[in-house]
């Protein structure tokens, strides 16, 4: 369903009514257009600034609003009001994506995708900016801007380079695990409804006694995943580039609401500094033996955005927006983001993006002394705009939204601490022998398919042996199909 503009006199942006909207004011018949035509000029103006710079990454994307309902008493865990009963529902956006193409780009490629959430609660905004995997290629921020490059468009050729992204991936040897699952049957979701997602990283959960505990997110998907092979999606890819994003609308338009089924792992904080390996790892997962995954709600998606730009294309997510009860973990991935996304928004939206309707909060007002600047909306009159202030302004809780964390040693550019069982490839190799016979078949096939487009011996045979100490047999295999197609 669509809205319409109100039948009446077609008008200017500043509301004047428009006598002619089929032919430009010009000097005489068959003359030169004159500049004092305002409708044309205003027309083309903002037709040039209809576009805002797409994301760096995850710029094509599909959005829906929805509800968080709570199945589970979690308030053991966190103090988070949104959590605070069985029953309690509130609002969400959930914006996907995937991460390396371009706006215009194909939604059944081979990629990870984005799994953004908002939750509009009434402490404010919750953000939870996640993918569809529960692991990434890398475990430090600093190296995401170097990661990213390798996937995007090589600055001499203008496309993708395979040389790229395997002399990244062989020189990084933490990528092992996310490859594997990249490559693997789940590399290309069918649409988004049949895929799982995940916070991906530690984040910490407080009580309201002051107890904190770290905790990882899991969706799974009420629909069943579903997959494409390399050769399904290449057809689609062409027959429908738009394929994942209609998928979701038709559904809820049909009132075949996408649904998830919202799980948590908890880990006591005093378990992190023993555990066999770093639990802050982005690219590895907590085995589910040691910390099962409890149910604590469920997700539904049930409304479709009225304007694509406006909700999604102008949605922004940022990892820093907690509410009291969640905070952040020392991830250094994580870390990175808490920066990194909100600044992003600040050079693509606009200083005032947090206050456009998809993203401002809708279960409470947000207070803030800061004004002007791009977009501003004088929403705060005249009051003061400092604080402390003796005229009765918004002033500090005094009450911290997360339990602080204990730190101790020299500043420096240290590794991360090591743990009992930290490699890079354990994971990984677990991983391919959970699989079936079938599956990696698919896997060794979609990885040397790849491997074999790069045009040095040494780049393909860095990037085979990372998977060789994954598993003796998984780079055997990768080695003896990448040669057969190598001649």
């Amino acid at each position: 369903m669509t809205d319409q503009i109100p039948a009446g006199p077609l008008t200017t942006e500043a509301g004047a009514p428009v006598a002619d909207n089929q032919h430009s004011q010009v000097a005489g018949v068959g003359g030169p257009v004159l500049i004092q035509d305002q409708h044309l000029i205003e027309k083309l103006a903002h037709f040039n600034r209809e576009r805002v710079p797409e994301r760096v990454v995850h710029a094509r994307g599909a959005g829906a609003y929805g509800t968080f309902t709570v199945t589970a008493d979690v308030t053991p865990y966190t103090r988070a009001a949104f959590l605070s009963e069985i029953g309690k529902e509130t609002e969400v956006f959930l914006r996907f994506s995937t991460v390396a193409g371009n706006l215009g780009a194909a939604d059944a490629v081979r990629d990870p995708r984005g799994f953004a959430l908002k939750f509009y609660t009434e402490e404010g905004n919750y953000d939870l900016v996640g993918n569809n995997t529960p692991i990434f290629f890398i475990k430090d921020a600093i190296k995401f801007p170097d990661f990213i490059h390798t996937q995007k468009r090589d600055p001499y050729t203008g496309s993708q380079e395979p040389d790229n992204v395997w002399d990244f991936w062989g020189l990084s040897p933490e990528s092992t695990h996310q490859v594997t699952w990249l490559f693997g049957d789940r590399g290309i979701p069918a649409s988004y409804r049949h895929m799982n997602g995940y916070g991906s990283h530690t984040f910490q959960w407080t009580n309201a006694a002051g107890e904190a505990f770290w905790v990882k997110y899991h969706f799974k998907t009420d629909q069943g995943i579903r997959n494409l092979t390399a050769e399904e999606a290449a057809v689609l890819a062409g027959q429908d580039p738009d394929s994942h994003q209609r998928d979701l609308r038709v559904s809820i338009e049909n009132g075949d609401f996408p649904s998830w089924t919202v799980q948590a792992q908890i880990m006591p904080v005093a378990d992190a500094p023993t555990y066999r390996f770093n639990p802050f790892d982005l690219t590895k997962v907590w085995p589910h033996a040691d910390y099962p995954p409890i149910e604590i709600g469920r997700l539904e998606l049930n409304r479709n955005p009225r304007n694509v730009f406006a909700e999604v294309e102008q949605s922004i997510f940022s990892p820093h927006h907690f509410v009291p009860g969640i905070g952040p973990s020392p991830d250094n991935m994580l870390q990175g983001r808490l920066f990194a996304y909100g600044d992003a928004h600040r050079y693509r939206v606009g200083i005032n993006a947090d206050q456009l309707p998809v993203n401002r909060p809708h279960a409470t007002e947000a207070r803030t002394h800061g004004r002007d600047g791009h977009a501003y909306d004088g929403r705060h009159g005249g009051a003061k705009n400092y604080e402390p202030n003796s005229f009765g302004g918004p002033a500090q809780t005094d009450q911290p939204l997360w339990a602080a964390t204990t730190v101790s040693g020299v500043t420096g550019d240290h590794p991360a601490p090591s743990h009992a069982e930290d490699d890079d490839y354990g994971q990984a190799g677990t991983l391919y022998r959970l699989m079936s016979e079938d599956e990696k078949e698919r896997l060794i096939a979609n990885l040397a398919g790849s491997i074999a487009q790069v045009s040095r011996d040494d780049i393909a045979e860095r990037a085979i042996e990372n998977f060789r100490r994954a598993d003796e047999d998984y780079g055997k295999r990768l080695h003896a199909a990448v040669q057969a197609l190598r001649g």
